[in-house]
């Protein structure tokens, strides 16, 4: 009833978690900055997952466990005593073929205003104005929205993080010190792409920058690393999916099933 929880989201690989050591690592820090306790610990946690996994038949898709902080009577202070945290998971399926199809196609995205509050690094389940983002979106036709700050700089997407490939070749997304979700699948990019031989900058860009770019793409648990093909309308780059999102992509997935659980 007050968004007072918090969710995450693992891929699923035939029937493994993907990239599982930083979605645990953010549950727990989102749960502390709400002060509402791990509902069990991790080694639990993951057989529970596991377990939803199975009785849901399902091998590839997502995985989505929310934590809320306890069944209690309506009152905006906590609790007290403190309660058992509520927990909820289910399971999708992802049509992989499809998902791929898709982005050797690239997405569109539009901009639009920050309208979310200071402390988007919890990822926390009020998520009313990236449900506004979105169906903006999905009005115009686009996939995702990038949020565009008061100083004119994208901070990220309603439920991914935004990158580019700038004019001189660089990979740039905007860095955690902002008021961004500190996105699992961006931090492991960041090393792949370090490992792979590209030049990484945790530098902000605007929406021209981003049309005057190579590449653009975003990145997280759903869309892994998704090429954007145009901002606002027009196209990014030469307006179709660019050789760095599409080999990152490749390495991403590879790096989610060699580490899955």
């Amino acid at each position: 009833q007050f968004a007072d929880a918090v969710y995450e989201v693992w891929s699923l690989f035939d029937g493994r978690l993907g990239d599982p050591e930083g979605h645990f690592q953010r549950l727990e820090r989102s749960l502390g900055e709400l002060a509402i306790d791990m509902p069990m610990s991790r080694a639990a946690l993951t057989l529970v997952l596991k377990e939803a996994v199975r009785r849901n038949r399902i091998r590839d898709g997502l995985v989505y466990l929310q934590v809320s902080r306890g069944v209690a009577p309506r009152d905006h202070a906590f609790p007290r005593p403190a309660l058992p945290p509520s927990v909820v998971i289910t399971v999708s399926r992802v049509d992989r073929a499809a998902a791929e199809a898709r982005a050797a196609r690239g997405v569109a995205v539009v901009t639009t205003p920050e309208s979310r509050w200071g402390r988007c690094d919890i990822k926390t389940v009020g998520l009313l104005p990236n449900v506004l983002a979105k169906q903006k979106a999905r009005e115009a036709g686009a996939a995702e929205a990038w949020y565009v700050d008061d100083l004119g700089l994208v901070t990220e997407g309603a439920s991914s993080n935004a990158w580019i490939v700038d004019a001189d070749g660089v990979l740039r997304t905007r860095d955690t010190n902002a008021n961004i979700l500190r996105g699992v699948t961006r931090l492991s990019l960041l090393d792949l792409a370090r490992q792979a031989g590209h030049k990484v900058e945790e530098r902000p860009f605007t929406p021209q920058e981003a049309l005057a770019a190579r590449e653009a793409f975003i990145t997280g648990a759903g869309t892994l690393v998704l090429p954007v093909v145009s901002v606002d309308g027009k196209p990014v780059g030469e307006g179709k999916p660019g050789p760095v999102a599409t080999t990152l992509r490749r390495l991403y997935i590879e790096h989610a099933k060699a580490t899955s659980v």
